[in-house]
């Protein structure tokens, strides 16, 4: 398996998990943060499906300017809106060279000034993973905003029954 179908196969397998976990967030408490430092649940899905934007842009051009944020007026807004760009980048993947996954370099800007330039793959796994590490993130807050942690990657301990 090449490093592009790898890809495709791991970014396929996450939206589920992902949009469980955004369901599980009651819309009522999206501005819980448990510290003053840390982004709220808010903060953190518009940053979810801001990568999901900046990943689509980046397959289909050499450079990016991030999406810093992306608005939604409830998590079934929020879902809707991931799912729509998810689903178009499967789209846009079912068909992308090996050329352009490996030997393309992307440039990463913020706020019109360059953060990275690398190879596409690089900066595709990196903002994959990214949105995995934010996932972790907002599961932890669920609980305390009064929701209960799906299964994202089997049981959690709201949902066993063991």
């Amino acid at each position: 398996m090449n490093n592009l179908t790898f890809f495709k196969t791991c970014f396929n397998n996450e939206l589920n998990a992902t949009v469980d976990l955004i369901k599980s967030c009651p819309s009522d408490q999206l501005d819980y943060r448990p510290h003053p430092v840390n982004r709220s649940a808010y903060e953190i899905i518009e940053h979810i499906i801001s990568h999901i934007t900046d990943i689509k842009t980046l397959l289909l051009n050499d450079r990016c300017d991030e999406t810093l944020n992306f608005q939604f007026t409830n998590t079934t807004d929020a879902v809707e809106k991931l799912t729509g760009f998810w689903k178009e980048v499967e789209v846009i993947l079912e068909n992308y060279t090996i050329e352009k996954w490996e030997n393309e370099t992307v440039s990463l800007f913020i706020n019109d000034k360059l953060f990275a330039s690398m190879p596409r793959t690089n900066m595709l796994w990196f903002f994959f993973f990214d949105i995995v590490h934010h996932r972790g993130q907002l599961s932890s807050y669920v609980r305390p905003m009064g929701g209960k942690n799906p299964a994202v990657y089997g049981y959690s301990a709201d949902t066993s029954k063991i």
